[in-house]
């Protein structure tokens, strides 16, 4: 079972990172493990790299390591497309199992005298090998942020995600839930970030983590995501937790 959460959890970290830079060039498009309304601009190009370690709560469970390379390109006409690879390999097994993901985003609306976006996206996520332990499935989310216009103002992120081309029987928990985020700087180098996803599935994680901006366009992002499992009384997993380092630059 925890297995299986893993490998949800690669899925959801797929299309995820955190935009809090005041700098358009450097911003991205997702905050840890939600989406946010920015994208990717216009004949610009993301590529990042990002390592994440389960953190078991007891030292006889394996740990499994996940490495994802990551690019984003603008299309102009606020619509960005994507790709993911993700390696996902346990202690004690000689098995590294490969996940291709394309995805794609959409701002449709957007009021900067207002502070208000809005966007919506997809993503595919499908198995390279070891092919029939995995399924292939699609995950659609919408949402809408509000920026405080203040210096060091926060914003807030609001939205829905669902699951498509899988069925109750094939995905391990609920196939549609809520999007939560907040970002708040403190520095033009420095800011905080913590995000949501409801449900009790691979997808569902609370995350906080600190985002800090670069020379040359780069960002540097630590974080911890907690399942919502690991809160809760009946049928706790503790061990469902993942320390997160990424690095990005933008060109």
């Amino acid at each position: 079972m925890r297995k299986i959460k893993a490998l949800a959890f690669v899925s959801a970290i797929l299309f995820m990172l955190a935009a809090v830079s005041h700098n358009p060039a450097v911003a991205q498009t997702t905050m840890f493990n939600a989406p946010t309304t920015d994208v990717t601009g216009k004949d610009k190009v993301f590529l990042e790299f990002q390592y994440l370690r389960q953190v078991p709560d007891q030292s006889t469970t394996p740990t499994t390591s996940i490495y994802v390379p990551r690019a984003l390109v603008g299309l102009g006409n606020n619509i960005e497309v994507g790709a993911n690879v993700a390696f996902v390999n346990t202690e004690g097994t000689s098995r590294t199992n490969a996940f291709f993901s394309p995805n794609i985003k959409w701002r449709f609306y957007e009021n900067e005298e207002h502070g208000l976006a809005a966007s919506g996206g997809g993503i595919l996520f499908t198995p390279i090998n070891n092919r029939a332990d995995s399924n292939t499935f699609g995950l659609i989310y919408s949402n809408v942020s509000k920026k405080i216009r203040a210096t060091y103002g926060p914003r807030f992120t609001a939205g829905v995600y669902g699951i498509v081309g899988s069925s109750d029987a094939e995905f391990a928990g609920p196939r549609a839930g809520a999007i939560v985020g907040y970002e708040q700087p403190f520095h033009p180098k420095l800011s905080f970030a913590a995000d949501w996803m409801s449900g009790k599935n691979g997808f569902g994680f609370f995350t906080p983590g600190v985002v800090v901006n670069l020379p040359k366009n780069s960002q540097f992002k630590l974080g911890y995501s907690f399942g919502n499992d690991t809160f809760a009384k009946n049928d706790r997993d503790k061990d469902n937790r993942f320390l997160f380092v990424r690095y990005g630059i933008t060109f």
